[in-house]
């Protein structure tokens, strides 16, 4: 009885399931996009630096940045996996007579490549024996191939810049440039005439230098990243004679935690919002429960004279109510997918079912059937049968 009554009245049934709709598609549509968003940036952030501390010394009157020896000391910490130097400059790189201007030499170590191997595309990165021996040579990105070596392979060529000449033992991976220095070296304005990468004393040599001020730390275990920054700003400290505001310490790890915290309140706050198109969709049925009452007063009295027991009258009026706000719930949770799938699509990031959201709308929209459906259903219960039937 209650479809039947359900299915007599078509256009009202739409216009009363229409706020649960809107309500339900707002619900998934918001918190499947957002979740799709934060999981594609947090898989981002993780390539750029899980597993990794980043270190930026500011310095002192007394010292400008990290020797030889301060950097022995931070690779003896307890949990340090290898350490990585990083130093940047800028210079024209020439070779069989085509000059490129503008290209980022980048000072590195064997560690870089060791920990990240995939950056390298061919040939190989710097090795152990490079360091040592202050070896001139170098791995360039495929911006500088395609403007030096366009048709041949450059791995075992000469390029030449700041007055040395250096031979190209690899070629970086077309998506290498997913490393926090390389990532902040753009953020900051780098250059796009190319990348080049060599060992970071001889950069140094280059600089007229003998301190770094910038470097990563590779870290065996996560779990106790804790625990070694703290050993990390102990040496720090004891390198610039425990002088405030000498370093930096960024811990992309809790970086990516604070920023998991972040996006769950912010997928809160919007699932909270959209709530509020359900709460209204389920005042439309409660008023659209109340004038169903009122138009079907008479049958309502003959089916009490007749014997029907308030308590069935009343599961009938609550049946219509939750299969109203179940009906918009089901539709909303199709057009909340399809519409976040379109969304995905346009910008970018892999499109996947949200469970917690489904089940989240779901529960919901059955609520809000229950909760605006029992005082009309209750109302119809308690109608007196003599008092119905006089407007027969």
């Amino acid at each position: 009885m209650s479809w039947e009554n359900i299915k007599g009245n078509k256009m009202r049934t739409f216009l009363t399931m229409l706020g649960i709709i809107i309500g339900v598609t707002a619900i998934i549509a918001l918190i499947t996009v957002m979740e799709g968003a934060t999981n594609e940036i947090t898989s981002q952030f993780t390539a750029l630096g899980a597993g990794k501390v980043s270190v930026t010394v500011t310095g002192t009157p007394m010292k400008s940045g990290l020797s030889d020896q301060d950097i022995e000391n931070i690779a003896a910490i307890d949990n340090v996996a290898g350490v990585d130097p990083t130093t940047s400059l800028t210079r024209h790189v020439e070779a069989n007579g085509t000059l490129v201007e503008d290209v980022t030499i980048e000072g590195r170590s064997d560690c870089y490549f060791s920990n990240t191997p995939e950056l390298i595309g061919s040939g190989r990165g710097l090795k152990a024996a490079d360091m040592d021996s202050h070896s001139r040579v170098c791995i360039i990105d495929g911006t500088l191939r395609t403007a030096l070596f366009a048709n041949e392979n450059p791995v075992g060529q000469e390029i030449v810049f700041g007055g040395l000449t250096f031979k190209i033992v690899g070629l970086l991976d077309d998506d290498s440039d997913n490393d926090v220095m390389s990532a902040m070296s753009l953020m900051q304005g780098g250059n796009d005439g190319g990348r080049v990468i060599i060992p970071y004393q001889v950069a140094l040599r280059m600089l007229g230098t003998g301190s770094v001020n910038s470097l990563t730390l590779y870290l065996k275990d996560t779990d106790q990243s804790d625990a070694t920054i703290q050993s990390l700003k102990e040496t720090l400290n004891a390198a610039f004679n425990y002088r405030d505001n000498a370093y930096n310490v960024l811990n992309l790890d809790s970086l990516l935690d604070t920023m998991n915290t972040m996006t769950g309140m912010m997928t809160t706050l919007l699932a909270g919002i959209a709530s509020i198109a359900l709460l209204v969709g389920g005042i439309g049925i409660m008023n659209m429960m109340l004038v169903s009452v009122t138009e079907r007063t008479t049958e309502i009295g003959l089916r009490k004279a007749l014997g029907a027991r308030p308590r069935l009258i009343q599961t009938q009026f609550l049946l219509e109510s939750v299969m109203l706000s179940l009906m918009g719930g089901v539709i909303g949770i199709i057009l909340g997918n399809l519409i976040s799938a379109a969304i995905a699509a346009w910008i970018g990031f892999t499109f996947a079912m949200s469970p917690s959201a489904i089940t989240l709308a779901f529960c919901f929209s059955a609520s809000v059937g229950i909760l605006f459906g029992w005082a009309p259903a209750r109302k119809a219960s308690r109608l007196n049968p003599i008092d119905a039937l006089r407007s027969m």
